[in-house]
Order: C-alpha cells, then structure tokens, then sequence
C-alpha cells in the first residue's frame, strides 16, 4: 500500500497526526514502557492498549521490544515478544495465539518503491501464524504470511509468505530445512 502521494524527498511520508501521536507515542515508550520491570507484561499491555494496539490474554511483550506505532498491532492471547525485538508496523502486523518472536528480531511491514523515481514510501501488512515461532535475529519482510506452527530459523530471511504449515524454514533466502510435530495439546 502506498503511503503518501507527495514526493517523500521534499517533505514528510506521515500526516502531522500520525507524526505527533508517534512522538506521544516515543515518550511514553521511553518513560513508561522501556524501564519497567521485565514481570510487568500485563502493564506493558496495558500500555499498547492505550495506544489502540489489539492485545490478547497473557500477552508477554518485554520492555526493550520496540513498537513503531502500537495502534497498527495485534497479538493474540499467550504470544511472547523477546528482549530486542522491532516491530517496525509501518503497516498492520499480526502475532497469532502462542506465537513466539524471539530477541534481536526485526518484523518490517514497511519498505520503499524501488522503481519509483522518489523511493515511495510503501506497506505491507505481516501475519504471523498460532503457534509459530520467529527464532533469534531473524528478519520478516513486509508482506509476509508466516503460516501455523512454523519456525523461522536464527538470523533467517523471510521475504515472501510461506506455503507450509508445521515446516522449519531457515537461511537466507528462508527455505524448507525440516518438518515440525504438531502435539495435540496445543490446540
């Protein structure tokens, strides 16, 4: 989705409403959000909340994860967000029920037009599936599906949607490097 029709290199991508309630939004990150203590995830949840984020029961989101604008988050009920983590929801990012999106991860629902002459500025909503798991410093592209129960391989590359439900993917393009157990206590 395109952001702004005005050419980005001669002034702002983000209306002035989006901008000030982002600065609102950096402050209270920083004041609020950012020191509190690691056990305080129903605060944190709390937090988004206030700042329109869609957040399920026993949502764990700790306080170094970086959120660029809450209001364009969901995570369902006992998903986890790690330590370091950027959430960089330029677009609508999705974290399906017990999904877990481990440290030093970087979700990136926004992006620029390569064939454009100005760079537009451009979204693409992320989705990542129940039961899913993003290992360690993996990086998610905009646009990406990432399907039921699939893992992403550490410092792995994902940058198109995935086919395979229950399948670990990993390197860089991600790849099908195995098949994952569906146990019947999950559901």
């Amino acid at each position: 989705m395109l952001i702004a029709k005005e050419d980005p290199s001669v002034g702002p991508s983000f209306s002035l409403q989006n901008r000030v309630l982002r600065q609102i939004w950096n402050w209270a990150w920083l004041l609020l959000f950012r020191f509190s203590p690691r056990p305080l995830h129903g605060w944190r949840s709390f937090l988004l909340r206030a700042f329109g984020a869609e957040i399920g029961a026993h949502v764990h989101v700790y306080p170094t994860v970086k959120i660029w604008a809450p209001w364009r988050l969901s995570i369902e009920d006992y998903a986890g967000v790690a330590d370091g983590v950027t959430l960089y929801n330029m677009g609508h990012i999705h974290l399906g029920r017990r999904c877990v999106v481990s440290q030093g991860s970087h979700l990136c629902a926004g992006s620029h037009d390569y064939n454009s002459s100005n760079f537009q500025l451009i979204t693409a909503p992320i989705t990542v599936g129940a039961f899913a798991w993003v290992c360690a410093e993996a990086f998610i592209s905009p646009g990406v599906e990432l399907p039921e129960g699939a893992v992403i391989a550490p410092r792995s590359v994902v940058t198109k949607s995935l086919p395979t439900s229950w399948t670990v993917y990993g390197g860089t393009p991600a790849k099908v490097i195995g098949k994952r157990v569906k146990h019947e206590e999950w559901e």
